[in-house]
């Protein structure tokens, strides 16, 4: 059995899902520029450090390991700084996949999960987001990911390239054993900023937009464990292995909370005061996006195990007191 290719795998996600793949005696190997990804996170699988930008590079990692099937992660990810540097996400996100979809063709790879996002619907037309729900991305963010999406497509058609496409919520939360859990610089995610807020490292969390067409004017989000996505990675690969049909999986919990429920939920969990600002809307946010998670379920045999908020937020709490330790 040939090796499994994590891009990205010094991440958030990454880690766990290399994690993940251990655990079922996958042979991982992680590959990162540690633009964002994090040393201490490289506990599982070998290493391989350089960039998706570099063509002789992939083409000597893909020429020394014989990997059968690549998970893809490796992109850049905030929606607000897409929409002032899309030259940057373009770049990264779209042109390097393509110097990876490459190297995968030239080795004679014909197997990738990729790791999409529901940012890709835009504006709900529906109050839960089925795979086949219009497409309407609102950043550059979630341009490069929709156009990742049908450069995939095409490359199966084409060339019988084999793909999962997953469609992500929010992903929140941290591995319950703390080895890894979630840390961006800088961070943007919202769970972890209001636990920032709860332990002192910012003065208070800020809520953009207080207008929105929701039960209390805030954005609603479905948030899903980060070890329940890391699961769907390694059922995604199984899928592709065992001869399954190329497809688009969305990933959540089918549930959606707003910003100040999230809040609240903090506060109850930490014991703390966590001090909240308003904001203008920012560019890009969808007002709720709550996902039908139920082809991942019937086809993949995904159920998320982590599905209640609170626990969701306990083991993120857990992981940045460790973490604020350092």
């Amino acid at each position: 059995m040939g090796k499994t290719l994590i891009t990205g795998g010094a991440g958030y996600i990454g880690s766990h899902t290399a994690k993940e793949l251990a655990s079922r005696d996958k042979d991982v190997v992680v590959l990162d520029n540690l633009s964002y990804g994090h040393r201490d996170f490289l506990q599982w699988g070998e290493f391989e450090e350089g960039d998706l930008e570099d063509r002789a590079f992939l083409k000597d990692v893909f020429a020394r390991h014989s990997i059968d099937e690549v998970v893809h992660f490796a992109a850049f990810i905030a929606v607000g700084e897409s929409v002032e540097k899309p030259r940057m996400y373009y770049e990264n996100n779209v042109r390097n996949t393509l110097n990876l979809l490459g190297a995968m063709q030239d080795a004679g790879v014909g197997r990738i999960v990729f790791s999409s996002t529901a940012a890709v619907y835009g504006e709900p037309q529906t109050p839960t987001l089925a795979e086949d729900h219009p497409l309407s991305p609102l950043s550059p963010y979630a341009w490069s990911k929709r156009m990742v999406e049908q450069v995939i497509r095409d490359y199966g058609k084409a060339y019988g390239l084999k793909s999962a496409i997953l469609r992500y919520f929010n992903a929140a939360g941290a591995d319950p054993e703390t080895d890894v859990g979630e840390r961006h610089q800088p961070e943007t995610h919202l769970i972890p900023l209001i636990l920032h807020a709860a332990l002192g490292i910012r003065d208070s969390i800020k809520i953009f937009g207080t207008d929105y067409a929701t039960p209390d004017g805030t954005c609603l989000r479905d948030y899903i464990h980060v070890t329940d996505l890391a699961e769907a990675h390694a059922l995604a690969l199984d899928h592709l292995a065992g001869g399954g049909d190329s497809d688009i999986f969305n990933l959540g919990n089918g549930n959606g909370f707003s910003v100040r429920e999230v809040i609240d939920m903090a506060r109850e969990v930490t014991g703390r005061e966590i001090p909240v600002e308003t904001a203008e809307r920012r560019a890009g946010d969808s007002p709720a996006l709550v996902s039908s998670s139920e082809k991942a379920r019937r086809v993949l045999g995904w159920r998320p195990r982590h599905a209640d908020v609170r626990e969701i937020i306990e083991t993120a709490w857990r992981w940045h007191r460790k973490d604020l330790k350092r």
